[in-house]
């Protein structure tokens, strides 16, 4: 019976995965059509074709990959359902390209290569279409490693790759490669710090106070206005301004207009949602489902409005370079490419984004809905904060960073509370074990202003020190507890260093494979 039920998840496992590739393929192909009927059928018009394909190909990708650090951390948290976020995410991810995607759009990303050393129109199209491929399997090897990665890095990896191949070392602008390099630190080190900083914060102001629900009515609302003076500000720098150019200020005072009545309207809210639960640390992260839908569904929109380049950028370029016949830093966005770009992402994410999506959620580190509320915090600030500070930064090294970040400060918070407990075990060894025993009651429900109050004591009957600081440390390695998944942190960190070399690997080869098939 058992070897008759595994053949049966076998069996269905293999036909939802060939439904999803059947999917994949079928808009590969109306893609592959739909340029064919609108495009000459000379050399550059079927270069045009494989480049859509390609294009489209990359969108798919980035929507399996990408997306998953927007709504991973709501889904882990139980906030939304898998289902539900596939569908906000691919709702707002299309909005997002197709509203606020841009009418222009950098065909070289980040300036990475120089389009003034590329010889001639053929080699900057092959170029492109051999950067684009490469960056799009690159993203699907990783997919199907569960590994997130940058896609802004992989396309910089591809073009760099390809360039070089193109038009020799001096092409790259190797500045500008030293800090992409950079931001493989700068990302998830910035990321994991703000969600650290704002997990700790709502430890003090909340779940280690007595009455957790009085806490809860003052500190929530000003979270959640904070969080929509940064999404507000977010949203106007990275998902308006590809239409509108604003400067932060402007941004800065809209998201505080947008802040404020959110506090007047979340405020009542609130507190009348608060009298209805029990004084728990369950009804705390029950206040935080709505704002973490909507940090989802927003996150999703500025990075479609955003990341949409990424697939488009190349195939632009491409288009510009065939209809327009010169090679440009920058292209108009064609209306068909932009529904290329939009339509992918949301299909990529909807066939296979769920297994990044549950690996950024799940298998990382255990997440709760206050604990994905500071990711999603980290993931707006880091953008904010690095923006103003000329810094290079991911948005998928920002929230996996996050995720990291509130993993190892848990891992830290459970060491010290359990080295605390046993340095009030070690004090009281000669005493009677039905007082410590009530003693260490009295401390683990105490809220954070008496428990320091409780060891200050004890430290004064201890003549100020309870143990050396060597002990301290030995008792730490001891009670080592690991709530962050190792084998995930070091999947993921090896894709991230891997990503730009081989991408520009692959890049070069597709290069050189294309020049060889199209020359004469």
């Amino acid at each position: 019976m058992s070897t008759i039920s595994r053949i049966e998840k076998t069996t269905l496992l293999n036909r939802n995965e060939f439904f999803r590739f059947g999917m994949a393929l079928v808009f590969l192909i109306a893609i592959m059509l739909f340029t064919m009927a609108r495009t000459d059928s000379d050399a550059h018009g079927m270069l045009l074709v494989v480049a859509a394909v390609i294009g489209a190909y990359m969108a798919m990708n980035i929507g399996a990959n990408d997306v998953a650090n927007n709504v991973g951390p709501a889904v882990g948290s139980q906030a939304i359902t898998l289902g539900s976020a596939v569908a906000i995410a691919a709702a707002f991810e299309a909005g997002g390209a197709l509203i606020a995607g841009g009418d222009v759009v950098g065909t070289i990303k980040n300036g990475i290569i120089d389009p003034a050393l590329i010889g001639d129109n053929d080699t900057f199209i092959w170029l492109m279409i051999g950067a684009l491929l490469a960056a799009a399997l690159w993203l699907n090897v990783a997919t199907a490693l569960g590994a997130p990665v940058s896609t802004t890095h992989s396309i910089v990896g591809g073009v760099l790759g390809a360039g070089v191949a193109a038009g020799g070392w001096a092409i790259a602008d190797w500045g500008q490669v030293g800090q992409i390099a950079a931001s493989w630190i700068i990302s998830p080190m910035l990321g994991g710090m703000i969600a650290a900083f704002f997990l700790y914060l709502i430890k003090r102001t909340i779940t280690y106070q007595d009455d957790l629900m009085a806490s809860a009515k003052r500190v929530v609302p000003l979270l959640v206005a904070a969080m929509a003076w940064a999404f507000g500000t977010y949203l106007m720098l990275k998902g308006v301004k590809p239409v509108v150019k604003v400067s932060f200020g402007f941004a800065a005072t809209v998201g505080f207009a947008g802040a404020g009545v959110v506090y007047l309207v979340v405020r009542p809210q609130i507190h009348a949602l608060s009298n209805r639960l029990a004084n728990s640390k369950a009804s705390v992260n029950e206040l935080f489902t709505i704002p973490l839908v909507a940090a989802a569904a927003l996150l999703s929109f500025a990075h479609g409005a955003n990341d949409v380049a990424n697939a488009v950028g190349p195939l632009a370029g491409i288009n510009e370079a065939i209809v327009g016949g010169g090679v440009s830093a920058k292209a108009a966005i064609p209306v068909w490419v932009l529904l290329v770009g939009a339509t992918g992402i949301a299909l990529g994410l909807a066939l296979y984004g769920p297994k990044l999506i549950r690996t950024v959620g799940s298998e990382i580190t255990e997440l709760d809905r206050m604990r994905a509320f500071c990711i999603a915090m980290a993931a707006a600030l880091t953008v904010i904060i690095a923006s103003q500070l000329g810094l290079p930064v991911s948005s998928t090294h920002i929230a996996v960073g996050g995720v990291f970040g509130v993993g190892f400060l848990r891992e830290y918070l459970k060491v010290n509370y359990a080295v605390m407990v046993e340095e009030i075990r070690l004090h009281h060894r000669e005493n009677d074990p039905d007082a410590i025993e009530a003693f260490l009651d009295r401390f683990e429900a105490a809220n954070v202003a008496i428990k320091g109050e409780m060891l200050r004591e004890l430290k004064d009957r201890s003549n100020g020190k309870l143990l050396k600081k060597s002990e301290r440390k030995g008792l730490g390695r001891i009670h080592r507890v690991e709530l962050v998944k190792r084998s995930s942190v070091l999947l993921i960190a090896a894709a991230w260093l891997v990503t730009v070399p081989v991408a520009g690997t692959l890049g070069a080869m597709f290069f050189f494979m294309i020049r060889g098939i199209m020359l004469p």
